[in-house]
């Protein structure tokens, strides 16, 4: 029998998950077995968090309504620069 695939956690939670997990790595009392298993967690929840923030960017470019009501599809701007 097959196990069933866990909900994945909310934004949130993801980032919560992640940021206790770059704590206890910066730590450096975490054995190295440990630490591998974190780091393959971490980077799942990365992947996560980074998709989500891509459909909300999306989700924002198509919400986007000129001055005269029409709806305007501009590009997302960041504050961040690209350099």
């Amino acid at each position: 029998m097959t196990k069933p695939k866990a909900k994945e956690p909310s934004f949130e939670e993801a980032l919560e998950k992640l940021e206790s997990i770059v704590s206890k790595m910066e730590d450096g009392d975490v054995p190295l077995a440990e630490l591998l298993t974190q780091f393959e967690e971490g980077s799942k929840l990365l992947k996560q968090c980074e998709s989500r923030l891509k459909e909300a960017e999306i989700r924002i470019e198509q919400l986007k309504v000129n001055k005269s009501g029409e709806e305007s599809f501009e590009a997302f701007q960041t504050t961040e620069s690209d350099d």
